[in-house]
């Protein structure tokens, strides 16, 4: 049972090793992906002040840098001191829809002034790249199935790993300790492979869990995919002339709740309501786009598919988590690395040691 746990568990690592190694490294970044994208693109956090503008403003400024057709689909004032406004806006449609969310671009803007700092679409950028190197490999159309069974593979990984870490001979203690072999690559696979299986158990499972959708939605009951997804996984679009002014949105949000409006969603053509965050309030306020009807709406339950991406992403999990998915990104590529070490060296030495078993059995035979 050992040796063939020790077959599924060196070959998984060894053919999966160009894909674990390039998976693991950006997720390790996308842990921090606002840090990062702070330190790549310093222009667009270069605010002047924390006064704030009308919200009228902020989306005038924005429409500046859009094309015709573009579509605003929120508004999101500073969630801390010295951030920016963000204004994030669909691309204009084509004639044919794809399945996914549509082509986005946002826009950051200067609170103080709404002087516009800088606009991206989504689908350029360092930080952009590593979420598709993270979702698909690149693979264009099954790379995100890709993924899921690679996730599957690794959770399988992770349990033949630890059946080959538990010592043979006495307590389980006896596997902690570091010289367990004489080169230090073999310590290091077997002590890291030890302190990371169970959190990277968990990242495996979550993982394959966002890539089959359909598979763990039908578990629960739903449909699976993200809710709100219209036929063929299309999402809903912005409406690109809503009947309310967003002052009137405003003016109405205001009159049913007094709390700061700190971000405001814009009606699409699936829910023509527009929908406002409240500051320091879980629930948010509604208003219809049709006859401007306001109204206080409780704090969603959130799905499970949502508590899932976030214990794979550490979003809202604290710093102690997102260390440890940190590190769960990180150790994979050295435990790569470390058994294709130990792997070539093996074949060093099974070759010697039937390089001398062929000549003795040659001088037996000469004898």
């Amino acid at each position: 049972m050992r040796n063939a746990w020790f077959q599924v568990h060196k070959w998984i690592g060894l053919i999966l090793a160009v894909a674990i190694i390039p998976l693991s490294v950006t997720g390790a970044a996308l842990v921090w992906d606002d840090a990062l994208d702070h330190a790549l693109n310093p222009q667009r956090y270069a605010t002047s002040g924390d006064g704030l503008q009308p919200m009228q403003r902020y989306v005038a400024a924005a429409r500046g840098r859009l094309a015709p057709g573009d579509r605003i689909a929120s508004v999101a004032l500073p969630s801390a001191p010295g951030e920016p406004v963000i204004v994030v806006a669909s691309t204009a449609p084509t004639a044919k829809r794809t399945a996914g969310p549509p082509p986005r671009k946002t826009v950051w803007i200067d609170p103080a002034t709404a002087h516009v700092l800088d606009s991206a679409g989504s689908g350029g950028g360092l930080i952009r790249t590593f979420h598709m190197i993270h979702g698909s490999l690149l693979i264009p159309g099954v790379g995100r199935q890709v993924v899921g069974w690679i996730g599957v593979a690794m959770l399988l990984s992770c349990v033949s790993g630890l059946w080959l870490w538990w010592p043979t001979v006495g307590r389980w203690a006896r596997g902690l300790r570091w010289r367990r072999h004489r080169n230090t690559d073999t310590n290091l696979h077997h002590l890291l492979g030890f302190w990371i299986a169970l959190p990277l158990s968990v990242l495996s499972l979550t993982g394959a869990w966002i890539s089959f959708p359909q598979v763990f939605g039908g578990a629960q009951g739903g449909a699976g995919g993200k809710p709100g997804a219209r036929a063929g996984g299309q999402r809903p679009l912005p409406l690109a002339t809503p009947k309310l002014a967003l002052d009137a949105v405003i003016a109405r949000g205001n009159a049913v709740s007094p709390g700061a409006i700190t971000k405001v969603d814009w009606p699409t053509d699936q829910k023509p309501v527009w929908t406002l965050g409240i500051a320091h309030d879980a629930r948010a306020v509604t208003v219809a786009d049709a006859d401007g009807a306001a109204k206080v709406v409780p704090e969603p339950r959130e799905p499970l598919a949502r508590t899932m991406r976030r214990i794979h992403d550490g979003t809202r999990m604290g710093l102690v988590w997102q260390i440890v998915i940190f590190l769960g990104g990180l150790l994979p590529a050295i435990l790569a690395v470390t058994g294709i070490i130990m792997w070539w060296r093996s074949r060093g030495w099974r070759a010697q040691l039937k390089a001398k078993q062929r000549a003795r059995g040659e001088a037996v035979v000469l004898s």
